[in-house]
C-alpha cells in the first residue's frame, strides 16, 4: 500500500467533477485537499456543467428527485425540514445555482437537497399575506430572496421586500407592482408607475438576476420579461417574448437553457400546441435590447392535455415536462420529433398536486444565517 501510485491531481479533479453531489459530499473526509476542492468556487462551477437536469417534487411531507436519462428514476431525498408548519403544502419551488427556495406560506425554506442542508426563512411583520417569489444574488455574490406582501389598508396592492441571507435583514423595496396569480384580481401600482401583471408561472434566476413573464394590459395580452436586479434593487422591463397572440390561459414558462441562455415554452390553451423558443446568445441582465429568439421546437400531438403549471428541460433535442393530470397525479412527458415518446405516472409521489421545478444539482452551500444540517 505504501508504494501505491497516486493519480495526478488534475486527473483526480476531472474525475471528481463528474461525480453526483450526493456521492461527492461523502469524500470531504478523504483529505484536507479534497475538502478544500469541494468548496472551491471554480470547481463548483465546473462540476455543475457536468451535471444534468432533474425535477424536484415537493409534497406536504417529502421532497423527491426525478431524473430522466433516459430511464425515469425517483428518489426520496430524505430532507428533514425543521420547525416548519406540520403538513404545510409547498406553494411553489424556485431555484438559483442549485439552491432550492420553497414557499411554504408563512415561512420559506432554502435548501441544497443533495448536500442535506436547509435553513428556514421567516418574513418580518404581521402581513395579511406573504409570498416568496424568487432567489438570486448581487454583484458581491450575496444571496437574497424576493418576496411580496399585501396590507389591510389596500389589499389590492402588492409590496416587495428582499432578504439578505448574510445579515437576515429584510428591506422594503420602492415601487408597488401587480402580481396576478391564477385567481388574483387587478391591482394598481404607486402613482406615476406602470401597472404590471405577472403571469401565473414562477420566475427564474440566471446569473443572480430574477426574471419573470409579465404584461402591461390584461386585455391586449402583450407579454414581455421583467427582471429584478438584486444589486441595484430595481425592476426593469427586459425584453419582449418571441410569441404573439398570447392568452391568459396559455402556459408560458421561462427556463434557463445551456447555462447562460433562456428557453420559453408556450402551450396554447385552445389548440394544445407546444412551441419552444431559445435565445441565440448569452443573456446579460442589462442587455435586453440585444436578445434574439430562435424557434427551437414545435409539438402538435393529438389528445395532448393542458400542461398544468408545467416545469421542463431540454435534453438532446427532447422536451421533458413535469405536470399534473386533472386528478393532481404527477406525470413526466418525454417528447421528440413531434412524437410523444413516453408518458409516465410518478407513483412513488403519493400526494396529489405536488409543487415541482427543474434544476441542476450543485455543490453550492446554503448561504448565510444559521444553517441546519438535515440528518
Amino acid at each position: 500500500m505504501a508504494n501505491q501510485e497516486k493519480l495526478p491531481w488534475d486527473l483526480t479533479e476531472e474525475i471528481l467533477s463528474c461525480v453526483p453531489p450526493e456521492s461527492l459530499v461523502r469524500f470531504r473526509t478523504v483529505s484536507k485537499q479534497w475538502n478544500a476542492l469541494l468548496s472551491d468556487k471554480t470547481f463548483i462551477k465546473k462540476h455543475k456543467t457536468k451535471m444534468t437536469y432533474r425535477f424536484i417534487l415537493a409534497t406536504k411531507s417529502k421532497i423527491y428527485s426525478v431524473s430522466v436519462n433516459p430511464k425515469i428514476e425517483v428518489h426520496d431525498l430524505m430532507l428533514d425540514v425543521p420547525d416548519l408548519e406540520p403538513h404545510a403544502l409547498p406553494r411553489r419551488l424556485m431555484d438559483c445555482d442549485g439552491l432550492l427556495l420553497c414557499d411554504m406560506g408563512k415561512r420559506g425554506m432554502v435548501s441544497n437537497p443533495w448536500l442535506k442542508q436547509t435553513r428556514r426563512v421567516e418574513h418580518e411583520g404581521n402581513h395579511q399575506s406573504f409570498d416568496f417569489s424568487g432567489i438570486g444574488y448581487d454583484d458581491d455574490n450575496g444571496y437574497k430572496t424576493l418576496g411580496t406582501h399585501r396590507t389591510e389598508l389596500d389589499p389590492t396592492k402588492t409590496f416587495w421586500k428582499t432578504l439578505d441571507f448574510s445579515s437576515d435583514a429584510w428591506k422594503e423595496q420602492r415601487g408597488v407592482m401587480k402580481s396576478s396569480g391564477s385567481s388574483s384580481s387587478p391591482s394598481t401600482t404607486e402613482e406615476g408607475t406602470t401597472v404590471i401583471t405577472f403571469h401565473s408561472t414562477s420566475g427564474v434566476s440566471l446569473n443572480g438576476t430574477w426574471y419573470r413573464v409579465a404584461s402591461y394590459n390584461e386585455t391586449k395580452y402583450s407579454y414581455f420579461i421583467v427582471n429584478f436586479d438584486f444589486t441595484k434593487e430595481t425592476f426593469n422591463q427586459f425584453c419582449d417574448l418571441p410569441c404573439e397572440d398570447n392568452k391568459h390561459d396559455d402556459a408560458l414558462v421561462l427556463r434557463v437553457f445551456i447555462g447562460d441562455r433562456f428557453s420559453l415554452l408556450k402551450q396554447s390553451h385552445l389548440t394544445k400546441k407546444i412551441q419552444i423558443w431559445v435565445t441565440k446568445n448569452k443573456i446579460h441582465k442589462r442587455g435586453g435590447r440585444d436578445v434574439e429568439w430562435m424557434n427551437f421546437m414545435e409539438v402538435s400531438i393529438p389528445n395532448l392535455p393542458d400542461l398544468v403549471q408545467p416545469s421542463y428541460f431540454i435534453n438532446d433535442k427532447r422536451l421533458v415536462v413535469c405536470s399534473c393530470d386533472t386528478d393532481g397525479q404527477a406525470l413526466i412527458y418525454v417528447v421528440g420529433n413531434n412524437n410523444l415518446i413516453s408518458k409516465t405516472k410518478i407513483d412513488l409521489v403519493a400526494d396529489f398536486w405536488p409543487s415541482h421545478c427543474s434544476l441542476i444539482p450543485s455543490l453550492v452551500s446554503v448561504p448565510g444565517g444559521k444553517r441546519e444540517e438535515a440528518g
